[in-house]
């Protein structure tokens, strides 16, 4: 029965889980010892359960050796690979609270992330995509140089004590992360036990930092409950079990890596299978043929990359079942494709925030199709979700209102940040999202914007979702994102950046013509840009605040062509 109002609480028939993370991947070694755990195809690991835990394990005593205590900020800084694994699940384990750090990190957000909460120690990698991690980290702290291992004290990096690197390589200053492994084999194993005692559900484990797409990013504080409930909430919504093989081409660094990913698999034991250290279509088809995947994850691009391979058809994807697409909007076209194409018939769209660890929405398994292109789904378990006003009203059944969610899954807060948390979680606990959404009379709901993103033209409200949703009708277009721009006139006016289909030609003049005879004049966009690529974090949510800056600098000297 459902309320007239945008209200709605997910189902509560299943107890939440009241265990660390540590305790309950135990549990799941105990009851699954001999069946796959992880593989990792770019480095030719293959490991069951009893063999995961061991290693996690020696990564854990290790750790605690070097002095490395629970509530310790332990940050990680590198693309996809089994050290990052080990990590998260080895300061799990001893409940210190691993810092993700963001791959594409340069010097400057590099010194915020590690200063903002204080991490006392960073494992990283040698480098990625042609950056020199370990450069930067001497740029950032040339004491490293002439410093003992393990004993850092460099002035602009004032917490850090110990950089772990990965590989082979020696580096003045630094500890090899094999020698962490090494130094743990050493230990008393019942070390572990004795800590875990100590630590509770409760603890935080994880600072997330919000994805960066406006302004400086804040660290999200989760707790083992937060992350390992809402994996297991995702696991049941994919009808997971042991017996599912998991593709993860997206990134470990961010929740849907690391949570929809590690601990989806995790909660059930299922295998996480990881194709390359970035996505790679090419790499991520031949894992699902090859391991027999039964899921995929990824964002709408990735799913759009791997379709458009040449040879799209030589890859074997019978085996696939399910899997989550997520991160944005999901076209009608591609949803069909992949459901026939890659025999996801199960595949489902999930939403969230960072703030609630990450999922609260997702749609059924069995969802019908309008309801997985139109919709981000209903309230997941043990969650509830509302619409309100700006004036802090529930709004009716169908109409615009900020998104807002209560739920176990919603962060602590902001590390060490109580203004912004603040402004994020009310005082009844409930999470405001900043993002603008419908409900409908079945508790699906439907994205139309951010509340930040809203264009108001000469007093006129534009949702930029809205023009996309009919930008994307156009046969020519293959994605589309809209944002205002200042205006002296109009306060704001309606911007495009348009990526058109392979081989297809259209004018401005042709798509402002299509969207005049289905949308009020206001929201048709007064500049629209062909562009090949849209600036985007490395989960692919599109940085609209980098194409208003870069538009706004091509408007205050416009070609030609825009200065119409």
């Amino acid at each position: 029965m459902y309320s007239s109002l945008s209200y709605l609480a997910g189902p509560s028939d299943q107890p939440l889980l009241h265990q660390t993370i540590g305790d309950y991947l135990q549990g799941i070694a105990e009851r699954f010892p001999e069946r796959p755990a992880v593989v990792v195809r770019h480095q030719q690991i293959r490991w069951n359960y009893r063999e995961y835990l061991a290693e996690i394990d020696r990564v854990a005593l290790g750790l605690l050796a070097l002095g490395i205590q629970p509530g310790d900020r332990v940050g990680i800084w590198s693309p996809n690979n089994i050290e990052w694994c080990l990590v998260q699940f080895a300061t799990a384990r001893i409940g210190a609270i691993m810092v993700c750090i963001n791959p594409a990190y340069r010097s400057y957000e590099l010194e915020f992330a590690i200063n903002n909460v204080g991490c006392r120690a960073l494992i990283c990698a040698s480098g990625f995509k042609g950056t020199d991690y370990l450069a930067m980290l001497r740029e950032l702290a040339p004491e490293l140089a002439e410093c003992e291992p393990g004993k850092l004290v460099a002035p602009r990096l004032p917490s850090l004590g110990l950089v772990i690197r990965l590989g082979e390589e020696a580096t003045p200053g630094m500890l090899n992360f094999g020698a962490v492994q090494a130094l743990g084999g050493e230990q008393d194993p019942a070390r572990l036990a004795r800590v875990a005692a100590t630590l509770r559900p409760e603890d935080a484990i994880n600072i997330q930092f919000t994805s960066g797409t406006t302004g400086n990013p804040k660290g999200a504080t989760l707790s083992h409950s937060n992350i390992l409930n809402n994996g297991q909430q995702v696991a049941r919504g994919m009808a997971f079990s042991e017996q599912d093989r998991l593709c993860i081409p997206v990134p470990l660094y961010h929740c849907f890596g690391m949570v929809l990913g590690n601990l989806v698999c995790i909660s059930v034991g299922a295998c996480a299978l990881f194709p390359s250290e970035a996505f790679d279509p090419v790499a991520t088809l031949q894992m699902v043929s090859e391991e027999r995947c039964t899921a995929l994850h990824g964002v709408p691009t990735m799913f759009i990359a791997e379709l458009e391979l040449a040879d799209f058809g030589r890859f074997d994807l019978s085996s696939l079942r399910t899997g989550i697409m997520a991160g944005a909007i999901c076209p009608e076209p591609l949803m069909r494709k992949v459901q026939d194409l890659m025999h996801m018939t199960e595949v489902t769209i999930a939403y969230g925030q960072t703030e609630c660890s990450p999922i609260n929405h997702m749609t059924a398994i069995d969802a019908p199709l309008h309801k997985r292109v139109t919709t981000v789904g209903r309230a997941i378990g043990h969650t509830e979700i509302k619409l309100l006003d700006p004036s802090g009203e529930i709004v009716p059944i169908g109409e615009k209102g900020e998104i807002c969610c209560r739920s176990n899954g919603v962060m602590q807060g902001y590390w060490q940040d109580p203004a912004k948390t603040a402004a994020t979680i009310d005082e009844e606990g409930w999470l405001h999202s900043g993002d603008i959404g419908i409900m409908d009379d079945e508790g699906y709901v439907q994205v139309v914007g951010r509340s930040k993103e809203l264009i108001i033209r000469g007093g006129e409200n534009v949702y930029p979702r809205e023009v996309e949703d009919w930008l994307y009708d156009h046969p020519a277009v293959q994605d589309a994102a809209v944002f205002g721009v200042d205006s002296e006139r109009y306060g704001e006016e309606v911007c495009a950046w348009v990526k058109l289909r392979p081989d297809q030609d259209v004018s401005e003049e042709d798509l402002r013509q299509f969207l005049s005879a289905r949308i009020a004049y206001f929201k048709v966009p007064r500049y629209i840009r062909f562009v090949e690529e849209y600036p985007m974090t490395v989960t692919g949510k599109l940085q609209k605040f980098k194409m208003r800056e870069t538009m706004s600098h091509y408007l205050a000297s416009p070609p030609t062509e825009l200065a119409s």
